[in-house]
């Protein structure tokens, strides 16, 4: 009893200083004003230091309402921002900032606090995505100046959203309570297009419900790669600057496949003509920005332009025909106008057309999917006779299709990359697992090994013997592989009686050792078909490694036959290392 008291005397002292405390945090204040901004780029100090970031009075200075977008910018993508950071009672203190375009150095009384992205000596810089900021503030930073140097070839050059001095603590429920609506909706949309696609599979009108399930498909992507959350699971701003572009990019074509669709007998060569550009921008687009040919962000104010056009003649296209819209199609315009139209006001307010606030484009997207819901499961009730009982049964059965389709894509996967007859990986995989070894050991700079072995004689096995002899021989050849070779190796049948086994982290050396035995075992072996005995069977073997014979991994295969063929050429049942 007395240990249960001290326990409960604990508990309670932490509640009430962990209330005392929360109490004592300041509350957020907003910074978005009183900021001055200057165009160009500071002189450097002796010490390194740009001269701007230091306190004093400067008349080049102006003042600015929101440290963004300055006037006179005239293609000028350098600009330096500076605010007097007010006195308060903070605990743990950060300068909450909601994006940045596009990247900047944070400097304190002449002292680098934070850095986005990198300048270059030119003071240029890439692009490295739209995360949300979160600045620590050191003590006494009360009154103290705060400089920004930003850098922007995008539309908008300078702070986007909310800049606020904010407790950490107090901070991170701030993200959650923002992201709650995409948290939501987000999956809920993934569902969708999950949902979407088994109608799809299951119905003869697959033609409308695949747009739907595309469309559903990139509006959760969107919704989730923007959500601020994502940033504090995986911290890489561009992949999901990256996902968000090819949900925001998808949309039109998904949009304009359903009306092709519902126009097929009038208007469907106009339409497609729409979403197959788009189509030819979202690849052309995130293809040359992930080859780096281009920042990703200048290809947003690009598809906002093409997407204001595209709505506006796909308007043009349906409205003379809205009478011949059933409910449903009505339902669904709808969804994608009140969508749309967040959209449009999203890309205002991102372009500082409107002023800053929280678009709630999820809500779009939730209308969306409570409207194609309803409409999926009521035409799911008219077509499936024993669903009677769909509010009971639904779940179950998408689940169990879900787990059956799941079932069939491993199958055919594993059909695709098996040989039926050894049950080794074919050529197929072979070639893609080379090209993921070959990084692998580029990257971590490892030597990477190939065995190439070929049946010496095998042909007249066949023809003394019969194929299915030869079939028995290969499935023996195929089991002593197994028990020779590491789990790590790559065993591969890739042709009728030719194997290579990739040897990761293996020099030549060792997989030469590796061949030996098991060419050695091979001389004791003999098999068996139909009461007659064959063999015993010999190999002849190539061997190639990186980096003791090529600088470049995907060269092994040339290398391994080269010497394989040498062995064949020497008299077999040997082993030839290239040179």
């Amino acid at each position: 009893m007395p240990q249960t008291r001290a326990w409960l005397t604990t508990a309670v002292l932490l509640c009430v200083a962990a209330l005392w405390l929360g109490s004592a945090m300041a509350a957020p204040r907003d910074l978005g004003t009183g900021w001055e901004y200057r165009w160009g780029d500071s002189p450097v100090s002796a010490d390194g230091v740009p001269t701007w970031v230091k306190p004093g009075d400067d008349d080049a200075w102006n003042a600015i309402d929101f440290p963004a977008n300055p006037p006179g910018r005239r293609g000028q993508t350098l600009a330096w921002f500076r605010l007097s950071l007010p006195e308060g009672d903070w605990q743990d203190p950060a300068l909450y900032i909601t994006s940045i375009n596009l990247i900047a150095d944070v400097y304190l009384d002449g002292e680098r606090l934070y850095q986005h992205g990198t300048f270059d000596d030119d003071g240029n810089g890439r692009f490295a995505g739209w995360p949300w900021h979160m600045i620590r503030l050191p003590e006494g930073f009360g009154g103290r100046q705060l400089t920004l140097r930003v850098y922007s070839d995008y539309t908008a050059i300078g702070l986007w959203g909310e800049i606020m001095l904010i407790e950490r603590a107090d901070l991170f429920p701030k993200l959650l309570r923002d992201a709650l609506g995409a948290l939501i909706v987000g999956p809920l949309c993934l569902l969708l297009a999950l949902f979407a696609v088994g109608f799809a599979l299951f119905q003869d009108d697959r033609r409308r419900f695949m747009p739907i399930s595309l469309f559903a498909l990139a509006s959760g992507i969107m919704i989730i790669a923007e959500s601020p959350v994502d940033q504090l699971l995986i911290d890489r701003p561009l992949l999901w600057d990256n996902l968000a572009a090819a949900g925001y990019f998808t949309l039109p074509i998904a949009l304009g496949r359903l009306l092709e669709h519902w126009f097929a007998d009038t208007r469907s060569r106009r339409i497609r003509r729409i979403w197959q550009f788009h189509l030819v921008y979202l690849v052309g687009a995130l293809g040359a920005s992930g080859l780096g040919w281009i920042n990703l962000s200048i290809t947003f104010p690009v598809f906002d332009v093409l997407l204001v056009l595209s709505i506006s003649l796909l308007l043009a296209i349906i409205a003379p025909h809205l009478g011949r819209f059933d409910a449903r199609q009505r339902a669904i315009l709808a969804a994608f106008a009140l969508f749309g139209a967040l959209l449009l006001v999203d890309m205002a307010v991102a372009h500082g057309l409107l002023p800053w606030q929280r678009v709630p484009t999820s809500a779009g997207a939730l209308a969306f999917a409570l409207v194609i819901g309803g409409i999926s499961l009521i035409d799911y009730a008219h077509t499936q006779r024993e669903l009677r009982r769909l509010n009971h049964q639904l779940e179950q059965e998408v689940e169990e299709r879900t787990h059956q389709l799941q079932q069939l894509v491993e199958r055919l996967e594993i059909d695709s990359t098996t040989d039926p007859l050894t049950g080794l990986h074919n050529r197929r995989h072979f070639d893609e697992c080379l090209r993921q070894e070959s990084r692998r050991a580029r990257s971590r700079q490892t030597p990477l090994a190939m065995a190439m072995l070929d049946i010496d004689h095998f042909k007249r096995i066949n023809d003394g013997h019969g194929h299915a002899a030869g079939d028995r021989v290969l499935a023996g050849i195929a089991m002593a592989l197994r028990e020779h070779f590491r789990d790590d190796d790559e065993i591969c049948r890739i042709g009728g009686e030719e194997f290579v086994v990739l040897l990761p982290g293996t020099g030549a050396d060792t997989a030469r050792e590796r061949a030996a035995s098991l060419m050695a075992s091979l001389a004791d072996r003999v098999y068996w078909h139909d009461g007659r005995m064959l063999g015993p069977v010999t190999l002849s073997c190539g061997i190639a490694a990186y980096p003791a014979h090529t600088a470049d991994p995907m060269t092994l295969p040339d290398l391994a036959d080269r010497a394989l063929y040498g062995a064949k050429e020497t008299g077999r049942n040997r082993i030839i290392t290239a040179s």
